[in-house]
């Protein structure tokens, strides 16, 4: 049995995660969870699943979790704040941790895990973005594994088994386009309920505006030249509306490989479950013939600067995609609070961009300043 943590267990990937060790009791056991404050959730986790460790999000939680739970789970060790979640994260039972905690807040609980020796599956693409070199640095003093769970960087994981990088002409990650592939609405006009309206995936609101704004992929480009260790010009961007190819690699020789499944997060979750191993029934049948025709085609970057701005943000190295990160964080959140247009979202990242002087991002707390400073800044040009 492999004894797992997950870190963000009530989140989109968490849950998915929890439903293929459900159907697969026989090859896992829980041994840690992590949550924000969705108290009603975590405690049907834990009584399902019978944790030996968890963390919530602040002492308040922590307090209404174990009234809730009761005398019968008086042996549950429950944590609460960053330390907590720190903790769990580097908990001596579990030997795989998933990293699902969205946004920043998952750099620290992951470098925790790292630090441990755990072998990470990794969810949370903002730990590399902020602190790329750092991340790689500790991963190799500690000997912790990475495999990406992003369905991008799993396929293009999958498609590398068995080639050396040197033989990599490029990496194509293909993007579904977003709500808004293909159409030609003023942007201005966006509502945080359109933006949400993802065609294909079901994921949670930060990571559904990231992918209309076509943000999520400039993070994960900036991932995967950490991830892959290739140059950002070897890392090209395909709008595929249908899903189905997750991504590819093209070798020197012309050929490529691709990695092709329908759209659903248990795929990849499960590979870095089992890796190198594969579980049986974790997805449905891909049909080709029902599917009918695969397209693909450059994005936009007119009408959808993000991606510009992640690739500017990668050109500029050091502490700039900390900024970039931090700064659209806060553009999201103020659009889905109505204070922010659609459009006006990769104008506040830019021009925090703009006004930010590069550090080397050597230091973690050099990295964590960035992030605070960029966070302030875009308050800043928010109120104006």
């Amino acid at each position: 049995m492999k004894q797992i943590s997950i870190l963000g267990s009530t989140g989109s990937i968490g849950r998915n995660a929890l439903a293929i060790v459900s159907n697969h009791r026989e090859e896992f056991k829980v041994v840690g969870l992590t949550a924000g404050r969705n108290i009603t959730l975590l405690e049907k986790q834990i009584r399902s699943f019978l944790p030996e460790i968890i963390a919530v999000a602040d002492h308040a939680a922590s307090r209404e979790l174990k009234k809730r739970l009761g005398r019968k789970f008086a042996a549950l060790k429950i944590l609460s704040g960053q330390d907590g979640i720190a903790e769990t994260a580097s908990y001596g039972g579990s030997e795989f941790v998933l990293s699902a905690i969205v946004g920043a807040a998952g750099l620290m609980p992951t470098l925790s895990a790292i630090r441990a020796g755990k072998t990470i599956g990794l969810a949370n693409k903002e730990s590399l973005v902020m602190a790329g070199n750092i991340v790689s640095r500790e991963s190799k003093k500690y000997r912790a594994k990475i495999l990406p769970v992003d369905s991008e960087h799993s396929a293009i994981f999958q498609c590398l088994e068995g080639h050396k990088k040197s033989v990599v002409r490029q990496i194509i990650l293909t993007a579904s386009g977003g709500p808004f592939a293909g159409q030609k609405r003023n942007m201005d006009t966006v509502s945080p309920a359109d933006a949400l309206m993802h065609p294909k995936w079901k994921m949670g609101k930060k990571i559904s505006i990231d992918s209309a704004t076509l943000m999520n992929k400039g993070l994960e480009v900036i991932e995967a030249r950490h991830l892959f260790n290739l140059p950002p010009q070897k890392i090209k961007v395909l709008i595929h509306p249908q899903s189905i190819v997750h991504s590819m690699v093209e070798f020197h020789d012309g050929s490529m490989l691709a990695q092709l499944s329908v759209p659903d997060m248990k795929g990849p979750i499960a590979y870095a479950l089992t890796y190198p191993h594969r579980l049986t029934d974790v997805l449905d049948n891909l049909s080709l013939s029902d599917i009918g025709t695969l397209t693909f085609q450059d994005p936009d970057t007119k009408r959808f600067p993000c991606l510009s701005c992640a690739y500017l943000a990668l050109d500029a190295g050091g502490t700039m995609p900390s900024v970039l990160n931090a700064a659209n964080e806060v553009a999201v959140n103020a659009f889905l609070k109505g204070e922010l247009r659609f459009s006006d979202i990769p104008v506040v990242i830019r021009k925090t961009m703009d006004h930010h002087t590069v550090m080397p991002d050597r230091e973690l707390g050099v990295v964590i300043e960035a992030d605070r400073w960029a966070r302030k800044k875009v308050e800043e040009f928010i109120r104006k």
